[in-house]
């Protein structure tokens, strides 16, 4: 199972996990509501997972400029 971290803004990979040992319960995604699986977490057809955080840079960005947020996306 392969696990990649994404922001959800700018795309960037924030990193990586490659572990055959690694399940949702040891990364603590039980203590998601199942509507913040469905919005931080999918699934691809040969089982790894994407979840989707926002990077130091995006989180700056958002913190200096509350209304970026009212856009689709923060790099326009």
């Amino acid at each position: 199972m392969s696990v990649k971290y994404i922001c959800r803004h700018c795309q960037t990979l924030i990193g990586q996990l490659e572990d055959k040992h690694v399940n949702e319960s040891l990364l603590g995604f039980h203590f998601l509501t199942p509507e913040e699986r469905r919005d931080i977490i999918s699934y691809d057809l040969n089982g790894d997972t994407t979840v989707k955080v926002v990077c130091d840079y995006c989180k700056e960005a958002l913190e200096a400029n509350p209304e970026l947020s009212l856009l689709g996306s923060l790099l326009q």
